[in-house]
């Protein structure tokens, strides 16, 4: 998935926590998250404080989707509370491989792939 690909799909899906993302498609978004702050932070910390509020739903949403893909609970989320140790945990959680089978669906398509 490319970084556009990944954007749309996440803004797209700005509220469903359900179904499964892949590692490109929600670290692409992250990395969107983490440019668009830096840059709406230089113009105006307002705007940024904005962006950060407005990007807040699809990052949970995508964080969810993305650890259904590895067949843990979007709930698991809420290690994150927990300073250090919890942010470990959850960085550790969101870069593994998918699990099949998986109870949260099939995985996702990738539309840069050829159909099988």
């Amino acid at each position: 998935m490319t970084f556009t690909e990944a954007i749309k799909v996440c803004i797209s899906k700005y509220a469903d926590f359900n179904g499964r993302a892949s590692r490109s498609e929600y670290w692409w978004f992250i990395l969107f998250l983490v440019l668009g702050s830096f840059v709406t932070d230089i113009i105006s910390h307002k705007l940024s404080l904005l962006f950060s509020l407005a990007t807040l739903v699809p990052l949970i949403a995508a964080a969810a989707r993305r650890l259904h893909d590895s067949n843990r609970s979007g709930w698991l989320q809420l290690i994150g509370i927990i300073p250090v140790l919890g942010w470990i945990a959850m960085i550790y959680f969101l870069v593994q491989e998918p699990k099949e089978p998986n109870n949260f669906g099939p995985a996702p398509v990738d539309p840069a792939l050829p159909a099988a």
